[in-house]
């Protein structure tokens, strides 16, 4: 069997309807690429993930090749996914089967939901626990109020419902330790990812040592060393992106360290068949795999990949397991090559004390407060959408020019 040919198709999903009025806030989740491996046999594999994808030049170099060639191969994983995608096809037998000895049937994942204000994260918690979902990831955002977000999900969820909040490595030990321990109260709380900077090490090992939540240390694709395994930094180590052959390589190596680790691959339903195969032969791949699939309110698959009770089971078909649709594969390809309308809107910050401002709808709070994420109490943040007034065109134009200003300096 040889490769005669890769496409390489960027395709736009829509988001899920729930998210209406608050794209602003997803950096491009929409946009995925789709790998397509042809063969001389016939046989065609597919692989999804959430990042562009190379040029064709980048690739020229499989063609010709043949597929197995790349067992373990080091490239993007949505290409290496369709690679063995066509490789289980071409034996008959599902992915995993050339990664390991299976070790599970099932897998815990998680759902993830965009930062939201309190009310809705707890409406997308609902939502999350009725699709079958046990764990539900989150960034936090500097303008929202994390102690009232976890009240707001206290209050509705389901006994055993966890939350994962993902701290974007950007505090201190001085602003991490005492806002950890307020989150220890609650039962929901169930994971910190990313409290600090990857590099202050005796931060990590301190809260580590005071902390009751297990911590989370993400590594992506470009940092795929495993010092801070001995160093003891982490609980749970977080794979996110990484190639097929360094998760396995690194997989193993948790695994002979006793060690947990979560999988984080992004994109559709081919995605996230991809780790399924993944964490089924990882001895230790025990934690919340997460990915995309809730996002999009359509799929390039012909159907999705169920969760009950917290878990999704590890697809046993040839290659991914999972069907492509080429009619919906060639309209949402058809939708990411066309112009989208511009999305026009305004960030409105309620600060303690009355004080409003008008931003971007990523706002840089510490900048403008001198305050690190998650030590300012009361804070809201709303959304102003174009509405054809003069106000809003003459509070968008200084946004756009200067960042930031004042609500009273409009008046």
């Amino acid at each position: 069997m040889k490769i005669t040919d890769i496409d390489i198709i960027p395709i736009r999903a829509r988001l899920a309807n729930r998210y209406k009025g608050r794209e602003a806030f997803f950096h491009g989740i929409d946009y995925r690429t789709i790998y397509k491996v042809y063969t001389d046999n016939g046989l065609v594999g597919y692989g999804d993930h959430r990042l562009a994808g190379p040029s064709r030049a980048k690739v020229a170099a499989l063609i010709g090749r043949d597929p197995f060639d790349f067992i373990n191969n080091t490239f993007d994983p949505g290409l290496g996914g369709a690679l063995y995608d066509v490789m289980g096809k071409y034996l008959d037998v599902p992915a995993y089967k050339l990664m390991g000895q299976k070790v599970r049937d099932a897998v815990s994942v998680a759902a993830w939901t965009v930062q939201s204000a309190p009310t809705t994260f707890a409406a997308e918690v609902v939502r999350a626990a009725a699709q079958g979902y046990r764990v539900c990831k989150m960034h936090t955002a500097a303008f929202f109020d994390v102690l009232e977000q976890t009240q707001a999900v206290a209050d509705i969820a389901p006994a055993g419902f966890k939350l994962h909040y993902d701290f974007n490595g950007n505090r201190t030990l001085a602003t991490a330790l005492p806002l950890i321990k307020q989150l220890e109260a609650h039962a929901v709380v169930g994971f910190i990812e990313d409290p600090f900077p990857k590099q202050d090490r005796a931060a990590w090992r301190q809260l580590r040592q005071q902390c009751a939540l297990p911590l989370i240390f993400h590594v992506s694709a470009a940092h795929v060393g495993l010092s801070e395994i001995t160093a003891g930094l982490a609980d749970i180590y977080l794979f996110s992106g990484v190639s097929i052959g360094d998760t396995l390589m690194s997989g193993f190596a948790c695994a002979r360290a006793n060690t947990q680790l979560l999988l984080q691959l992004t994109g559709g339903t081919l995605a996230k068949a991809l780790a399924l195969h993944l964490a089924a032969v990882l001895p230790t791949a025990t934690g919340h795999s997460i990915h995309l699939d809730d996002q999009y309110e359509d799929d390039i698959t012909t159907e999705r990949i169920a969760v009950v009770a917290g878990h999704s089971s590890v697809p046993e078909g040839p290659g991914l397991g999972v069907e492509v649709d080429e009619e919906a594969l060639a309209r949402l390809a058809a939708k990411a090559s066309s112009d989208a309308p511009p999305t026009r809107s305004v960030g409105v910050l309620h600060l303690p004390g009355d004080r409003c401002w008008y931003t971007t709808c990523q706002p840089d709070i510490s900048r403008l407060t001198g305050c690190e994420e998650g030590t300012i109490r009361g804070i809201r943040f709303d959304i102003w959408h174009a509405d054809d007034s003069e106000a809003f065109e003459r509070v968008y134009e200084r946004v756009a020019r200067e960042g930031a200003i004042e609500a009273d300096s409009m008046a």
